[in-house]
Order: C-alpha cells, then structure tokens, then sequence
C-alpha cells in the first residue's frame, strides 16, 4: 500500500476547482518560489511550528524535550535548535495552548480515501469532488497516482494543483486520471524563472503544451501569480500573453494576487526571501484582467469561478 505525506485536509473548500471540494495538501516540492504562499509544503518530511502569539510561556516544552531542542532565553524568547529536534512529539502533546504543532504526517492511500469518501454527498449535490495541492503533488507521484486512480473507481471528480514541474514520463502517466488541472505558469523567460523558483521552466511548458495538443486545453485553467515586481513586469506579461495566444484551447485564467505570508515563514524558522511586502493595487489586477480578457479568455480573481 502507497504511503504519502500530507499536511492538511480542507473540507468544503469553493476556490480550487468546481463545486464544494475536498482539498489535499500534499508535502514536499521540488521549487522554491520567493512569494510561495505554503511554506509548510516545500519540505517532504513532517516539520515542528511555533506560534509564538499562541504560546503562555509556561516552559512545558522545553522541560520535556528529550534532546535540548527547545531552549528559553532570559527574555523568555523560545529557541528550537531544529539540528537537534527529533521530532519525537513530546514537546507539542504538553503544549497546553497549540503553540507547537507538527506539520506533516503519514497516510496510506486507503486511509486518505477513506477521508475523502466522507464528503461524498456534498460533491454529488455540487458537482465538487477532490483537489490535490501542495507543496507541489507530483513531487510524490506514485502516491498521488494510486490516489487518482481509487478516486476515478469512485466517480469522484479529480484536480490537479501543480507547478507543472515533473518530468514528461510522470506527468503523462498521471495527467490519464486527472479531470481538471489548476496549472501555474509564473515566468516565462528561463533564466528569471530558474532565478526566482530554483528550476528551469522547460518541463513546465513542455507538459502545459503536452495537454494542449493532446485535446485537454479545456481542461486546464491556467493560474498567473501576481507578484510584483517579479512576475506582473511588462516583459514577463508579453511573454504570458504571446503563450496563451498560442495555446488556442485555453478558456480561463485565475488571477492569484500576492499577498504578504512572512509570519508563516517565522513559525518555521524559514528564510522570506520576497523583497516587496505590499500585495499588488487592484487597479493593477484589472489591468491584467483586462489584457487577458483581450484574448478572449474567462479571468477570474483570486480563484473564484
């Protein structure tokens, strides 16, 4: 039985696909985005949080720790020495407030479906069903492909959350049992893309063009970060534009306007690399629907519809 890991499961979600969905954040990705907005995923392996704002300061954590991994300065400033932590999950079962929570954990495959299968009615009356995100879910292919394929045997509508980054054996062999793809294009020239997420985008377009020449086009909607000054540049849009013009199946577009997640990146003790805190004006955002509506192209904000 295929064992994945996971980092959360929300229930009656409405912005990731049609319909009221069950959506599966799947954990690790192989890019590393500036502005990503899901640090918890970029990881493979599960990950201690702290929520500062949530902690009493009672020290509970750091009088259990096994390791020394959690100590308290004289400012009664919390420290964990992420080298030395286990992950033994002490420290967060005595956490009184939720100050400490494990991001990540194991799952099986029918256990996942087992979780799915419970929202079953609420895809039936909506025409919703499950959408896998992440973290980026073709970076645990295997899982994510028993997943599909138990999903289609239940009737229940798949999405695909994806950078489009896996290599073209892989993604044509999932792409089979996937009903709707939620497929990022952020950059188009190659060496700003590698710049700014870590890899190169030539995989990416070449599985966006894959689905499009084999008929899928419809199946696809296309999702644009707004992340200024990186990718709503008058270079980066010409180029978003001149592959969409190219793509003549496309029909939508989501537009995903940054917005400012650095508090998330603390809770981690990761680096946020993102030079600009401010998200993008509106007036802004309906300039770049517009030059998409141009194409002829259904654009929505922030995912809705």
């Amino acid at each position: 039985m295929k064992r994945g890991i996971i980092f959360d499961i929300q229930r009656f979600a409405i912005y990731d696909g049609p319909g009221i969905r069950t959506l599966v954040f799947l954990k690790g990705c192989p890019l590393r985005c500036w502005w990503c907005q899901n640090p918890e995923g970029l990881s493979r392996k599960p990950q201690l949080a702290y929520y500062e704002q949530l902690c009493q300061h009672c020290h509970l954590c750091a009088e259990i720790c096994p390791t020394g991994a959690i100590k308290i300065t004289t400012e009664d400033i919390h420290i964990i020495d992420r080298r030395k932590c286990n992950l033994c999950g002490k420290c967060y079962s005595v956490c009184p407030t939720g100050a400490l929570k494990l991001i990540g954990r194991e799952i099986t495959v029918d256990e996942l479906i087992k979780e799915i299968k419970r929202d079953v009615m609420f895809y039936d009356s909506s025409g919703g069903g499950v959408t896998f995100s992440g973290g980026e879910p073709l970076y645990q292919p295997d899982f994510l492909l028993q997943c599909l394929k138990e999903c289609q045997e239940y009737g229940i509508h798949t999405a695909l959350e994806t950078s489009g980054y896996a290599d073209k054996t892989t993604f044509r062999r999932i792409s089979n049992f996937v009903d709707l793809f939620l497929f990022d294009i952020k950059i188009i020239n190659e060496e700003k893309h590698k710049y700014y997420t870590g890899v190169s985008n030539k995989p990416i377009l070449e599985n966006l063009k894959f689905l499009v020449k084999s008929g899928r086009g419809e199946d696809v909607i296309i999702r644009f970060p707004i992340i200024p000054t990186i990718t709503d540049t008058e270079e980066n849009l010409r180029d978003i534009i001149s592959l969409l013009s190219s793509l003549k199946t496309l029909e939508r577009v989501h537009l995903l306007p940054f917005h400012d997640v650095s508090e998330k990146y603390r809770y981690l003790d990761l680096p946020y690399r993102m030079p600009v805190r401010k998200a993008p004006t509106i007036e802004r955002i309906n300039e770049i629907k517009e030059r998409f509506e141009n194409l002829g192209l259904s654009v929505s904000l922030w995912g809705i519809g």
